[in-house]
């Protein structure tokens, strides 16, 4: 496969969201998607076998953007707590601005089995957060008794969880009220001055 930063990977990409979006993963035709980014049919088997295949490439591009925008505004956080905010305030944002991709991915990898591969996804989110999460235990931030790559895990699926009811299920409320009860459930859980003796609360998320 041509390298992932070829202008025309991208333009694949971004016409398949598009068109995908619009008719639906079964109704849109490679003819569709080759269309609308300009490029000929034979173009777009140099980068993918075929169209189900577009569905964990875009997977990996929303994530990618996400983990980017992420690492940008947290790096001049300090603070564990201060850090854990800001991803619940970016992942609000982005499936709000992208809650029709995220449909498009849950429903395609569904289709083509392949959910799977949204471990391989998410793996340098994870990484990352982890990191984070080690930092934290080590400053006395949080509770030291926790599985680091488990916590990660369930962080990310918490907060995603909380954005995609919102703005997908369209369970509708307070908007701040939402993210202040996702950001006070984790540090109920976590927060090594909230957390008593320790060892107790080291499942408790």
């Amino acid at each position: 496969m041509p390298e992932r930063i070829d202008g025309k990977y991208n333009k694949i990409l971004q016409a398949a969201i598009q068109v995908i979006s619009e008719k639906g993963l079964d109704r849109t035709s490679i003819t569709d998607i080759v269309k609308q980014a300009g490029i000929a049919q034979g173009t777009f088997y140099l980068y993918f076998p075929s169209k189900k295949d577009l569905i964990p490439a875009i997977a990996e591009n929303l994530l990618s953007l996400t983990l980017e925008k992420i690492k940008a505004e947290t790096k001049q956080k300090h603070g564990f707590w201060e850090i854990i905010q800001t991803i619940i305030d970016e992942t609000f944002e982005l499936t709000n601005s992208h809650k029709e991709v995220i449909i498009l991915c849950y429903s395609g990898l569904a289709i083509v089995h392949s959910m799977e591969k949204w471990e391989t996804i998410y793996d340098p989110y994870y990484k990352w957060l982890e990191e984070v999460l080690k930092a934290a235990a080590d400053h006395g931030e949080i509770i030291a008794e926790i599985d680091i790559g488990w916590t990660a895990r369930l962080i990310i699926n918490l907060i995603e969880s909380a954005a995609e009811r919102y703005y997908i299920a369209e369970e509708k409320g307070d908007l701040a009220a939402c993210k202040k009860e996702t950001f006070s459930f984790l540090q109920r859980s976590l927060d090594n001055m909230k957390s008593g003796a320790g060892c107790h609360r080291a499942t408790s998320i």
